[in-house]
């Protein structure tokens, strides 16, 4: 789960162009379910819980104190700023689960790519020590599992 939420959080602050042009599309679909999700059950149930700790008995009393009015006719609608991130959220993390299903398709279809050997400090050491055995006539030690590209004594 975190590891998905990582994923998430870097889809978000740093997708690339394809992925935001698939979510303008798909978006702006989606967007009016998402919005009839937020608006018809997760609004009320915010205000189920506000009632609750409140004491009013409708669901606009209960919302409308997420709602500041510093002087008349100027309100601040906090609710509905909330409203609008969570179903930002929402589209968000469903076009992340989307774009992360075609990436992982077209990653099931590539072919695997063949790792190169990569070379260690050992292999280095080991290759510089036989050849120094050669320059100075000894006999070079060969491991079983292993060949060397060093050229054998009759080579030199």
């Amino acid at each position: 789960m975190k590891k998905m939420l990582a994923e998430f959080k870097e889809f978000i602050a740093g997708g690339d162009v394809v992925d935001l042009a698939v979510g303008v599309v798909i978006g702006s679909a989606f967007t009016a379910i998402v919005n009839q999700v937020v608006e018809g059950l997760i609004t009320p149930l915010i205000g189920w819980v506000v009632a609750a700790i409140t004491g009013s008995n409708d669901l606009e009393s209960s919302l409308s104190i997420l709602d500041v009015s510093p002087t008349a006719g100027v309100v601040f609608k906090f609710g509905d700023v909330i409203s609008a991130l969570i179903t930002f959220i929402i589209t968000g993390f469903v076009l992340f689960l989307v774009v992360k299903g075609v990436n992982n398709m077209k990653n099931f279809h590539k072919a695997p790519e063949e790792e190169e050997a990569v070379e260690t400090a050992e292999d280095y050491l080991s290759e510089i020590r036989d050849l120094l055995r050669l320059q100075q006539g000894l006999p070079v030690e060969q491991e079983s599992d292993e060949t060397s590209d060093a050229p054998e004594e009759s080579d030199v």
